[in-house]
């Protein structure tokens, strides 16, 4: 299985604009030169496992969650992705947010069977 290296510098790029971290400072932080961050964000290098496990550190996440959409079984990564987006939700948003999920769930499983 080849290495999506689009999607894996789309997501560095996300999570770098989350954190407010310039391209120059993820390369200070991974120890690489800002010309690369640039490249490996428009999916135009090939990354190194050490350049990935360099970026992800400085992101503060895992390698599975750069490499996620290469993976086969990337299921509980986006678990781990979902739980830790409500982590800091009050009790209001989380019952806003679990009924939000429960419906779209249900619509998006209404339009796979209306659409087989």
């Amino acid at each position: 299985m080849e290495l999506d290296y689009n999607a894996i510098g789309v997501r560095i790029r996300r999570l770098r604009k989350e954190l407010g971290l310039t391209q120059q400072a993820l390369a200070e932080l991974s120890n690489q030169e800002p010309s690369n961050i640039s490249h490996i964000e428009r999916g135009a290098t090939k990354l190194s496992l050490p350049t990935i496990v360099n970026i992800a550190n400085a992101l503060g996440v895992t390698v599975d969650d750069l490499l996620c959409d290469s993976l086969q079984n990337a299921t509980s990564t986006y678990s781990n992705t979902a739980s830790n987006l409500l982590n800091d939700c009050s009790h209001e948003e989380l019952i806003f947010m679990t009924e939000t999920m429960r419906a779209i769930k249900d619509n998006l499983r209404k339009n796979i069977t209306s659409n087989t």
